[in-house]
């Protein structure tokens, strides 16, 4: 499920790149974008009546505001409240990360920022929010020849996408399903990473990263070379898998 996502930001330049990279995430799903704190408030509250806003992108500075960092004072407003937002500061100015963070925001973006930047900060907030996303399928149903073969999601090794079909690997073998991989995403996704663009990998089986930047490769399922499964990660999407991987353990610093 894509997270329904706000855009607070007065530079209409910055606010059309941010929607544009977050639609594009395929993500986040922007169900609205506005340049000051009133339109803000007006968006959270009908949202919170109806469909509630899952994350928000707020400009600390606000052109037009009556007061300075009025972009702060919207999320100290709202932040406490029932089914609130996760909040995202995004600003130009660092000295306000301390009291962002007080006010337990997700993540602190300086602008200018990048594509990859705000990749990192949705993987972020998935891993936050995952505990409050609706419940999942208890199990997946798959093809082998004329059967059909029922797998716990907790099995599932990684999803592949090759030849306009769809598989699911696990110890017991690889299947075919009847799902895209987005599909697949949109319902079971708060365990699973996508490495490659065919590729969706269960964090939880992810034994080994091996190798840095375009050369990268995930080891998923088994503990020995031989029978594991070699995953590709393409190169836009290494940091973005080296770090989600790392916000799940302890031991290493990321880089």
């Amino acid at each position: 499920m894509k997270l329904r996502t706000l855009v607070v930001e007065d530079e209409w330049a910055t606010r059309n790149y941010l929607v544009e990279v977050l639609q594009v995430s395929g993500v986040a799903e922007v169900v609205g974008a506005v340049g000051n704190a009133e339109a803000a408030r007006q968006a959270l509250d009908v949202a919170a009546g109806e469909a509630p806003i899952d994350l928000a992108f707020v400009d600390v500075e606000l052109a037009g505001s009556a007061r300075d960092g009025e972009g702060l004072e919207l999320v100290r407003a709202y932040a406490g409240r029932p089914r609130a937002p996760a909040f995202v500061l995004a600003t130009a100015f660092r000295e306000h990360a301390i009291e962002a963070f007080d006010l337990e925001v997700v993540d602190y973006l300086l602008k200018p920022f990048t594509d990859e930047r705000v990749e990192r900060c949705l993987e972020r907030v998935r891993t936050r929010r995952a505990p409050l996303l609706p419940d999942v399928p208890a199990r997946l149903v798959a093809r082998r020849k004329r059967a059909l073969v029922f797998l716990r999601l907790d099995e599932v090794w990684a999803f592949e996408s090759a030849e306009r079909l769809a598989y699911v690997h696990t110890a017991r073998g690889r299947f075919e399903i009847d799902l895209s991989l987005s599909a697949v995403e949109a319902s079971v996704g708060r365990t699973l990473l996508r490495s490659h663009r065919s590729w969706l990998v269960n964090v939880l089986h992810v034994k080994e990263l091996e190798g840095y930047g375009s050369e990268m490769e995930l080891l998923v399922g088994a503990d020995d070379q031989q029978t594991g499964l070699r995953i590709p990660v393409s190169r836009d999407r290494a940091l973005v898998v080296r770090e989600a991987l790392l916000s799940r353990t302890m031991g290493i610093r990321p880089r």
